[in-house]
């Protein structure tokens, strides 16, 4: 197996070789043409969250697309494009950024400035974190959050958030069937479609509910009809509407403690690219983590949304076997470009309500679901009773919303199931 260290002796970028066929590794590169292609594909693959995220917390998705683009390129240079990652939205966010803002689904979060903030606050813990990563390693990461606690927060934002999208589709009749219209589609795509469209269920699930949406509302008048004034008024071409943040300390401390799900989410996603290469990805960790950290301080501080790693893009990459880092210095440009459009960003604003609903259905039952997959990978012992316990009183405190208050500061139910975790001192590690 090669291991990262192979590479360094090229100096800090690798020297990409051209190579058109066969499995394409990260310091190698497609032709300029394929290059093109590939990148786009990696554009469409996180499209569907990365926009769809910025929506559910009331963020501009144009603001947050041109972020995720800068982003990738901060990862790119940090990792010295020897890590192939696109960084997108984060869903972890949006539980506590709800809970934080008071948003109530539909339009602009009115509080904007003050998740923000709390987004700023999670990225310097992420960064503080990664530097010390950076200088000790990542298995004190692995023991304070063992699969247990992981998986039991990752599913209380999950169930956490399910009041939220069961309300966007329950407005009337009409709108539960487009919501579920909505859902079937995704689902369809995901279990039917051939090749990669397989991969791409949430962006073709989005653009079936909206052609449905049109069909039944603006067609036959079984809604209200959506309103393309604002989309043909857009200019192509405009400078996005940045949004400086505000700090609040009850926010920042509900806000903050994501970044311990960014760690565990960011090392299982560098663990399963390392694993598909072939290679050790070891040596990057700390660098990834930091980069990661940072770019999500950067959009916080311009109005984007805090960003991850992306699974999606990762799929791309297992179903294709290329691990080309350019794609990914391309799929990013291509999406700054796609932020200074107010005509894209009107395009995404004009998703209807419902739509979106279904979409939230789908999503955020699969943030709580990946928790199962948590479990299952790393062999969690429930037969253990403080991993039942730790678990059960996780999901009853983030699914039922329980609220801790201390003088001013106020813990929704996503901050005190991340403060549910195992005392019993085992350890466990994650086997991605």
């Amino acid at each position: 197996m090669s291991t990262a260290t192979d590479s360094r002796q090229q100096g800090y970028f690798p020297r990409w070789t051209l190579k058109t066929s066969g499995v394409i590794m990260p310091e190698e590169r497609l032709s300029w043409g394929q290059t093109v292609v590939s990148g786009l594909q990696h554009c469409v693959a996180m499209s569907g969250s990365t926009i769809i995220a910025p929506l559910l917390m009331g963020f501009d998705p144009n603001v947050a697309v041109l972020f995720s683009g800068v982003g990738t390129l901060i990862f790119f240079v940090i990792v010295a494009g020897r890590v192939p990652s696109y960084l997108g939205s984060s869903f972890a966010f949006i539980a506590v950024v709800i809970a934080a803002t008071g948003y109530a689904g539909q339009g602009p979060n009115p509080n904007l400035s003050v998740a923000l903030g709390g987004i700023v606050g999670a990225g310097v813990l992420y960064g503080l974190i990664a530097l010390i990563v950076m200088w000790s390693g990542v298995g004190w990461v692995e023991r304070l959050m063992p699969p247990a606690v992981t998986g039991a927060v990752v599913a209380a934002i999950g169930l956490n958030l399910a009041p939220v999208a069961v309300k966007a589709v329950s407005t009337n009749a009409f709108d539960t069937w487009i919501g579920l219209a909505t859902v079937l589609i995704i689902g369809l795509v995901a279990v039917a479609a051939p090749g990669l469209w397989r991969r791409l269920p949430i962006i073709l699930g989005a653009i079936g509910g909206y052609l449905l949406y049109l069909l039944f509302a603006n067609g036959l008048g079984f809604g209200k009809p959506v309103d393309f004034a604002q989309l043909s008024a857009a200019p192509w071409f405009g400078l996005p509407s940045f949004t400086a943040p505000s700090f609040q300390a009850d926010a920042i401390f509900l806000i903050a403690p994501v970044a311990v799900i960014l760690v565990a989410e960011n090392l299982g996603h560098i663990k399963a690219v390392g694993a598909m290469t072939g290679r050790s990805l070891d040596a990057y960790l700390g660098r990834a983590l930091f980069a990661d950290s940072l770019a999500t301080i950067v959009a916080a501080c311009g109005g984007g949304t805090g960003v991850t790693t992306y699974a999606e893009n990762i799929g791309v990459m297992a179903a294709t076997k290329v691990y080309s880092t350019l794609l990914f210095a391309f799929a990013a440009t291509v999406s700054i470009l796609l932020g200074f459009s107010p005509k894209f960003g009107a395009l995404i604003l004009s998703i209807p309500g419902p739509v979106i609903g279904g979409l939230s259905i789908v999503l955020f039952g699969l943030i709580a679901a990946m928790a199962g997959r948590i479990w299952v990978e790393n062999k969690v012992d429930f037969a253990n009773p403080a991993n039942l316990i730790t678990v059960a009183v996780a999901l009853t405190a983030g699914a039922g919303d329980l609220t801790l208050k201390f003088g001013a500061f106020t813990i929704g139910g996503i901050g005190t199931a991340t403060l549910m975790r195992r005392r019993d001192g085992t350890k466990g590690a994650f086997r991605r």
